[in-house]
């Protein structure tokens, strides 16, 4: 007859083994942040650009396999379950891809031109949010 801790310990190994373990701790983790979220000081409304942003950062987030992050990014910033469309996202932020970029997120096109855009064109002037 098995023991306690072997049956603990073979079921921990098969949601391993199924992938399901960590989508389980995420899940717990989201919920707990959403548990300890003080709901008195509500949540500024979330912008387009914050949108934008979160939806950035999720698609990075997911690419690189850090699905557990991304999850408690999504319940925490109250970003829509669903991800925004990538060509929505481009057309957005007015960008135009090839095939290449395509393969992967946006953040990494958006990084790559700054990085890349040469000594002799100055530095790029940001502007913050127009004014509410």
């Amino acid at each position: 007859m098995a023991t306690i801790s072997e049956l603990k310990s073979a079921v921990r190994d098969t949601l391993e083994s199924r992938g399901v373990l960590g989508q389980l701790k995420a899940r717990i983790r989201a919920e707990v942040f959403s548990a300890l979220d003080d709901q008195r000081e509500p949540r500024p409304p979330l912008s387009h650009e914050n949108l934008l942003i979160n939806e950035l950062i999720r698609e990075y987030l997911e690419f690189n396999k850090y699905r557990y992050t991304a999850s408690v990014l999504t319940a925490e910033s109250g970003q829509p379950e669903a991800a925004l469309d990538r060509q929505f996202m481009a057309n957005e932020l007015k960008v135009s891809e090839d095939a290449s970029s395509k393969s992967v997120p946006l953040l990494y096109g958006l990084v790559s031109h700054f990085l890349n855009s040469g000594e002799d064109r100055g530095k790029f002037f940001l502007r913050g949010p127009p004014a509410v």
